[in-house]
Protein backbone atom coordinates (compact mmCIF):
# COMPACT_ATOMS: atom_id res chain seq x y z
CA UNK A 1 0.00 0.00 0.00
CA UNK A 2 1.34 3.42 -0.96
CA UNK A 3 0.44 6.38 1.22
CA UNK A 4 1.06 10.08 0.65
CA UNK A 5 1.95 12.59 3.33
CA UNK A 6 0.24 16.00 3.22
CA UNK A 7 0.69 19.06 5.41
CA UNK A 8 -1.86 19.46 8.22
CA UNK A 9 -5.42 19.99 7.08
CA UNK A 10 -8.91 18.75 7.76
CA UNK A 11 -9.50 15.23 6.46
CA UNK A 12 -12.27 14.30 8.88
CA UNK A 13 -14.95 13.70 6.25
CA UNK A 14 -17.82 13.37 5.60
CA UNK A 15 -19.40 15.92 7.91
CA UNK A 16 -23.01 17.02 8.36
CA UNK A 17 -24.17 19.75 6.00
CA UNK A 18 -26.68 21.72 8.04
CA UNK A 19 -28.72 24.86 7.61
CA UNK A 20 -28.34 27.16 10.61
CA UNK A 21 -31.14 29.66 11.10
CA UNK A 22 -30.39 32.80 13.09
CA UNK A 23 -31.94 36.07 14.22
CA UNK A 24 -35.65 36.42 14.92
CA UNK A 25 -38.84 35.78 12.98
CA UNK A 26 -38.77 39.47 11.93
CA UNK A 27 -35.06 39.67 11.03
CA UNK A 28 -33.76 36.25 10.06
CA UNK A 29 -31.09 34.59 7.99
CA UNK A 30 -29.96 31.10 7.15
CA UNK A 31 -26.43 29.90 6.45
CA UNK A 32 -24.87 26.57 5.63
CA UNK A 33 -22.43 25.10 8.13
CA UNK A 34 -20.29 22.02 7.65
CA UNK A 35 -18.22 22.42 10.80
CA UNK A 36 -20.82 21.14 13.23
CA UNK A 37 -21.00 18.27 15.66
CA UNK A 38 -21.92 16.74 18.98
CA UNK A 39 -19.69 17.53 21.94
CA UNK A 40 -21.59 16.14 24.92
CA UNK A 41 -24.53 13.86 25.71
CA UNK A 42 -25.35 15.11 29.18
CA UNK A 43 -25.86 18.01 29.18
CA UNK A 44 -26.72 17.87 25.48
CA UNK A 45 -24.36 20.16 23.58
CA UNK A 46 -23.13 20.76 20.06
CA UNK A 47 -20.87 23.18 18.29
CA UNK A 48 -20.85 25.09 15.05
CA UNK A 49 -17.84 26.91 13.67
CA UNK A 50 -18.52 30.02 11.59
CA UNK A 51 -16.22 32.49 9.87
CA UNK A 52 -16.40 35.76 11.88
CA UNK A 53 -16.99 37.84 8.74
CA UNK A 54 -20.18 35.97 7.82
CA UNK A 55 -23.31 38.13 7.76
CA UNK A 56 -24.97 35.82 10.32
CA UNK A 57 -22.27 36.07 12.97
CA UNK A 58 -23.41 39.42 14.49
CA UNK A 59 -26.98 38.06 14.60
CA UNK A 60 -25.79 35.01 16.54
CA UNK A 61 -23.65 37.13 18.86
CA UNK A 62 -26.58 39.46 19.55
CA UNK A 63 -29.14 36.77 20.46
CA UNK A 64 -26.69 34.01 21.55
CA UNK A 65 -29.13 31.58 19.89
CA UNK A 66 -29.47 29.60 16.67
CA UNK A 67 -31.19 26.53 15.26
CA UNK A 68 -29.37 23.68 13.52
CA UNK A 69 -31.67 22.27 10.84
CA UNK A 70 -30.73 18.91 9.34
CA UNK A 71 -30.71 18.83 5.56
CA UNK A 72 -32.07 16.27 3.13
CA UNK A 73 -31.62 15.38 -0.51
CA UNK A 74 -34.67 17.60 -1.19
CA UNK A 75 -32.88 20.47 0.58
CA UNK A 76 -29.52 19.96 -1.20
CA UNK A 77 -30.01 22.95 -3.54
CA UNK A 78 -31.03 25.17 -0.61
CA UNK A 79 -28.06 23.93 1.39
CA UNK A 80 -25.63 24.87 -1.35
CA UNK A 81 -27.32 28.21 -2.09
CA UNK A 82 -27.40 29.25 1.58
CA UNK A 83 -23.66 28.57 1.73
CA UNK A 84 -22.64 30.65 -1.28
CA UNK A 85 -25.10 33.57 -1.14
CA UNK A 86 -24.89 36.23 1.55
CA UNK A 87 -27.83 37.47 3.57
CA UNK A 88 -26.32 40.95 3.06
CA UNK A 89 -27.49 40.77 -0.54
CA UNK A 90 -30.65 38.66 -0.53
CA UNK A 91 -33.39 37.12 1.60
CA UNK A 92 -32.41 33.46 1.42
CA UNK A 93 -35.61 32.26 3.11
CA UNK A 94 -37.62 33.97 0.35
CA UNK A 95 -35.27 32.92 -2.48
CA UNK A 96 -35.44 29.27 -1.42
CA UNK A 97 -39.13 29.16 -0.44
CA UNK A 98 -38.12 28.00 3.04
CA UNK A 99 -40.80 28.26 5.70
CA UNK A 100 -39.63 29.93 8.90
CA UNK A 101 -41.57 28.64 11.91
CA UNK A 102 -41.40 29.74 15.51
CA UNK A 103 -39.07 27.72 17.67
CA UNK A 104 -40.14 26.62 21.14
CA UNK A 105 -37.07 27.69 23.18
CA UNK A 106 -35.17 30.27 21.10
CA UNK A 107 -35.98 33.41 19.13
CA UNK A 108 -34.30 32.11 15.97
CA UNK A 109 -36.76 30.49 13.58
CA UNK A 110 -36.70 26.82 12.66
CA UNK A 111 -37.02 25.61 9.07
CA UNK A 112 -40.27 23.72 8.57
CA UNK A 113 -38.92 21.70 5.62
CA UNK A 114 -36.10 20.27 7.74
CA UNK A 115 -36.72 16.84 9.33
CA UNK A 116 -34.96 17.84 12.57
CA UNK A 117 -34.59 21.27 14.20
CA UNK A 118 -32.12 21.56 17.09
CA UNK A 119 -32.61 24.71 19.18
CA UNK A 120 -29.39 25.99 20.71
CA UNK A 121 -28.17 28.66 23.12
CA UNK A 122 -24.52 29.71 22.93
CA UNK A 123 -22.57 28.78 26.06
CA UNK A 124 -19.07 29.71 24.95
CA UNK A 125 -17.50 31.61 22.06
CA UNK A 126 -14.04 30.39 21.07
CA UNK A 127 -12.09 32.31 18.39
CA UNK A 128 -9.84 29.78 16.65
CA UNK A 129 -8.42 31.42 13.54
CA UNK A 130 -10.36 31.23 10.28
CA UNK A 131 -13.47 30.20 12.26
CA UNK A 132 -15.06 30.98 15.62
CA UNK A 133 -16.48 28.00 17.46
CA UNK A 134 -19.83 28.48 19.13
CA UNK A 135 -20.27 25.88 21.84
CA UNK A 136 -23.98 25.60 22.59
CA UNK A 137 -26.46 23.93 24.89
CA UNK A 138 -29.25 22.05 23.09
CA UNK A 139 -32.49 23.32 24.60
CA UNK A 140 -34.92 21.29 22.51
CA UNK A 141 -35.30 19.20 19.38
CA UNK A 142 -38.26 19.09 17.01
CA UNK A 143 -38.62 16.07 14.73
CA UNK A 144 -41.05 15.80 11.82
CA UNK A 145 -43.29 12.82 12.59
CA UNK A 146 -43.27 11.66 8.96
CA UNK A 147 -39.67 10.52 9.52
CA UNK A 148 -40.45 8.35 12.53
CA UNK A 149 -40.63 4.57 12.19
CA UNK A 150 -43.25 2.32 13.82
CA UNK A 151 -41.12 1.92 16.96
CA UNK A 152 -40.86 5.70 17.48
CA UNK A 153 -37.27 5.97 16.25
CA UNK A 154 -36.08 8.62 13.77
CA UNK A 155 -35.64 6.89 10.39
CA UNK A 156 -32.45 8.32 8.90
CA UNK A 157 -32.91 6.43 5.66
CA UNK A 158 -36.43 7.80 5.15
CA UNK A 159 -35.22 11.35 5.83
CA UNK A 160 -32.40 11.05 3.26
CA UNK A 161 -30.08 13.43 5.12
CA UNK A 162 -27.01 14.68 3.30
CA UNK A 163 -23.35 15.12 4.16
CA UNK A 164 -20.49 17.21 2.81
CA UNK A 165 -17.02 16.07 1.78
CA UNK A 166 -14.31 18.08 0.03
CA UNK A 167 -16.71 20.50 -1.67
CA UNK A 168 -19.31 17.87 -2.60
CA UNK A 169 -22.66 16.80 -1.15
CA UNK A 170 -23.55 13.13 -0.63
CA UNK A 171 -26.56 11.17 0.51
CA UNK A 172 -25.93 8.69 3.28
CA UNK A 173 -25.21 5.12 2.25
CA UNK A 174 -26.83 1.87 3.19
CA UNK A 175 -27.34 0.57 6.71
CA UNK A 176 -24.30 -1.42 7.92
CA UNK A 177 -25.16 -2.45 11.46
CA UNK A 178 -26.44 -1.39 14.85
CA UNK A 179 -24.19 -0.14 17.67
CA UNK A 180 -22.55 -3.16 19.30
CA UNK A 181 -23.16 -5.53 16.38
CA UNK A 182 -19.46 -6.41 16.31
CA UNK A 183 -19.62 -8.03 19.74
CA UNK A 184 -23.20 -9.29 19.80
CA UNK A 185 -23.53 -12.96 20.64
CA UNK A 186 -24.90 -15.06 17.85
CA UNK A 187 -28.24 -16.73 18.50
Amino acid sequence: MMKEYWKGGNMLYPVPAVLVSVGTMEKKNVLTVAWCGTVCTNPPMLYISVRPERFSMPMILETKEFVVNLTTEELAFATDYAGVKSGRDTDKFKDLNLTAIESKYVKAPSIDESPVNIECRVKEIIPLGSHTMLLADILGVTVDSKYMDESGKFDLKKAKVITYSHGEYYGLGEYLGKFGYSVKKKK
